[in-house]
C-alpha cells in the first residue's frame, strides 16, 4: 500500500502511485512463527481527571507491541470479551495470499462477535520497519491500537549505522487522541445527524496527553537518553483524522524509513505525519551533558473550514544525570512547530521523500481509473433533523458513490460465488459528470449510496488518477504504491506526466492522505499508477481540466 499527504485549496496535489497484485506472493517463508493473544476487554482509564471504561487489548492503552522479523509468520488469536463486535487490521502489512487476515469488518471478514475468537495468520514479506495494528470497525480504533516492529532478517544489516537503541519500548512514539466521551457515542451521533463528529479533548503521545493540558501534568511520556548516542525513534500517527506536526526541541532527526520502506535519509527539525503513517527517524543526542528538559510536541496541520482539535500534546526528552553530580533544576525547552496551516512546509516536507533503491518500472498498464474523491450530501431521513448543508447529511464519496456497508463480508461473498445481493461489481471507472474541480462548485451535491466494487484479475497493473473535490482521508489496503508526482490545481493528463519521478519515487505502504480544502467544493488532485514492483509512465489521456458539470 502507498501513501501521500495532501492539503488545502492551495495545496492541490497530483500524485501518481503504483498498484498491482505482485509476484512477491511467491516469496519463500524463511522465518519463524510468532504467536500473540489479544484479549479485547474493558478497562478503566483516567486522563484529564476523567475516568471511563473503554475498550482495550489486554487492558492496555495503547495496546501491546508485536515484534517480528521480515519473513516471519505471525499468528494472533483475538478473543472478544466485550459487547461490541470487533476486528483487527494490520495496517500496512502486505497481505499476499492472506487477504482473510487483513481485518476490515464486512470487507475481508465478518467481525468477531461477543464471546468468540478468530486467529489472524499472515507472513511479513518484503517489509522492514514500523507498522501498526488497530481495530477496524466503527471508532474502536481510537483506543484499540498498537505498534508492529518488523526487524530485518537475521544477518541483514540496516542501510545505515546500527543505532544505539532500536527496539526499546520507550523508543516507540505513538500519537493518538483522547475523548472524555465514549468515541462510539461520538461517531454514532455524527452518523445520525449527518454533521461532523465532535472533536477529541486531547492528543496523546503513547496514550498520555502531557503537561500542556489541564489536570495532566503527571500524565506525560518520558524518554530518557544518554549523551552522544544515536537512537531510532519509531513514530506512528494513530489519530483518527488529523495530520500532525512533530518535533523535539533543540534536536534534529534523520528520516530513514516510512511505512516499513527505506528512504533516502534526510535531516529535519519537524516531521509531518498523516493518520495511519509511520516514520522511523534517527535521533543523535547532544555530546555534552545538559540539565534541560526538552519537550517533544505534536499538533495538527489543518487548513479546512471544519472543526478540529486545536491543541498540542507533549512528551519529555530527558538526559540521564551523571551519578554523583549535583542535581540542578531542569530548564524546560519547547520546540517551534509550523503554523497550523503551513502548506509551504507540508509541500516541502513531502517532496523530500525518495526511494532508497531504484525501483523496477513496469511499462504495461492493464486498467485505468479516474476517481473523484469528494464530500457530498445525502437526503435527511424523514422525521430526523440533520446538520449537513441545507438540512442534509454529509456523505463522503468516490465517483459520486457513497459506500453502503454490507452485512456479509465482501471477500466471503466473492470467494463462495454468492455476491448477488451483497455487492455490484460495476464501480465506475470515472465520474458520470466532469466539472472544473478548482472552479465554481456544482449546484447538485447529492450522492448515491451503493455497495459497488472493482474486481481485478490476479497480477493486474492499475493506473489510478484521484481528483479531490472536498475533504477526505483514504487508506487503500493490501498494496504498495510509488508516489511519483505532485502539483497544484486540476490534473493535466498531457503536461503532468512529463514531470513524474520515475527514477526514485518513494514507496508507501498504506495509501493515506488527507485532503483538506478551504471550502466544501474546492479541489485537490492525486494521480496513482503502477504495481508493487514499480510503475510505468501513463499512456492514457484522461479527462481535461476544463470539463464541467453540475454533479459531484
Amino acid at each position: 500500500m502507498g501513501r501521500f499527504v495532501l492539503s488545502p485549496s492551495t495545496f492541490i496535489t497530483a500524485m501518481f502511485v503504483a498498484l498491482s497484485v505482485s509476484s512477491l506472493v511467491h516469496a519463500q517463508q524463511t522465518g519463524i512463527t510468532r504467536r500473540y493473544t489479544f484479549n479485547i476487554m474493558l478497562q478503566n482509564v483516567t486522563r484529564l481527571c476523567h475516568t471511563k471504561s473503554m475498550v482495550t487489548v489486554n487492558g492496555r492503552f495503547p495496546g501491546p507491541k508485536i515484534i517480528t522479523r521480515e519473513g516471519d509468520r505471525v499468528l494472533v488469536k483475538v478473543v472478544n470479551h466485550i459487547s461490541n463486535n470487533i476486528s483487527i487490521h494490520w495496517h500496512g502489512v502486505r497481505q499476499l495470499r492472506s487477504g482473510w487476515a487483513d481485518g476490515p469488518a464486512y470487507i475481508t471478514q465478518c467481525p468477531i462477535q461477543t464471546g468468540q475468537s478468530y486467529v489472524y495468520n499472515f507472513t511479513v514479506i518484503g517489509q522492514t520497519g514500523t507498522l501498526w495494528w488497530h481495530a477496524h470497525i466503527s471508532w474502536l480504533r481510537s483506543t484499540v491500537f498498537g505498534p508492529i516492529v518488523v526487524l530485518p532478517k537475521l544477518g541483514v544489516p540496516y542501510p545505515f549505522k546500527k543505532p544505539y537503541k532500536e527496539i526499546d519500548v520507550w523508543n516507540l512514539i505513538c500519537t493518538g487522541e483522547w475523548f472524555n466521551a465514549d468515541p462510539e457515542t461520538v461517531i454514532k451521533q455524527a452518523l445520525q445527524t449527518g454533521g461532523g463528529p465532535n472533536v477529541s479533548d486531547a492528543y496523546t503521545i503513547n496514550g498520555l496527553p502531557g503537561p500542556l493540558y489541564n489536570c495532566s501534568h503527571e500524565d506525560a511520556y518520558k524518554l530518557k537518553v544518554k549523551q552522544g548516542k544515536t537512537y531510532m525513534l519509531r513514530i506512528i500517527n494513530a489519530a483518527l483524522n488529523d495530520e500532525l506536526f512533530f518535533s523535539i526541541a533543540n534536536h534534529t532527526v534523520k528520516v530513514v524509513e516510512a511505512d516499513a520502506v527505506y528512504v533516502k535519509p534526510f535531516d529535519t527539525d519537524v516531521i509531518l505525519i498523516a493518520p495511519g503513517q509511520t516514520t522511523n527517524v534517527l535521533l543523535k543526542t547532544h555530546g555534552s551533558h545538559s540539565n534541560a528538559t526538552f519537550l517533544m510536541e505534536a499538533r495538527p496541520y489543518a487548513t479546512g473550514l471544519g472543526t478540529f482539535d486545536n491543541t498540542t500534546t507533549a512528551a519529555i526528552l530527558e538526559y540521564h544525570q551523571n551519578r554523583g553530580k549535583q542535581q540542578l533544576p531542569l530548564l524546560i525547552i519547547r520546540p517551534e512547530l509550523p503554523s497550523l496551516n503551513d502548506t509551504a512546509f507540508a509541500t516541502s516536507f513531502a517532496n523530500k521523500f525518495r526511494s532508497l533503491n531504484k525501483p523496477q518500472v513496469p511499462i504495461h498498464i492493464d486498467n485505468r481509473f479516474f476517481f473523484t474523491v469528494g464530500l457530498g450530501t445525502s437526503p435527511c431521513p424523514k422525521n430526523h433533523t440533520c446538520q449537513g448543508p441545507n438540512g442534509t447529511k454529509l456523505a463522503a464519496s468516490v465517483n459520486n458513490i457513497s459506500f453502503a456497508l454490507p452485512t456479509t463480508a465482501l471477500l466471503q461473498a466473492h470467494f463462495f460465488g454468492k455476491s448477488a445481493g451483497v455487492y455490484e461489481p460495476d464501480f465506475p471507472t470515472g465520474p458520470v459528470h466532469w466539472f472544473n474541480y478548482t472552479g465554481t462548485p456544482p449546484n447538485n451535491t447529492m450522492v448515491s449510496n451503493d455497495t459497488k466494487v472493482v474486481v481485478l484479475p490476479f497480477n493486474t497493473t492499475v493506473e489510478l488518477v484521484m481528483q479531490d473535490t472536498s475533504i477526505l482521508g483514504l487508506h487503500l489496503h493490501g498494496f504498495n504504491f510509488y508516489v511519483v508526482g505532485q502539483g497544484f490545481g486540476n490534473y493535466d493528463s498531457m503536461k503532468d506526466p512529463l514531470r513524474f519521478n520515475l527514477v526514485d519515487p518513494v514507496e508507501r505502504t498504506p495509501l493515506v492522505f488527507l485532503l483538506v480544502v478551504g471550502s466544501p467544493f474546492d479541489s485537490s488532485l492525486i494521480t496513482l499508477l503502477g504495481t508493487q514492483d514499480g510503475l510505468a509512465g501513463p499512456q492514457w489521456r484522461g479527462p481535461q481540466s476544463e470539463a464541467a458539470s453540475t454533479t459531484v
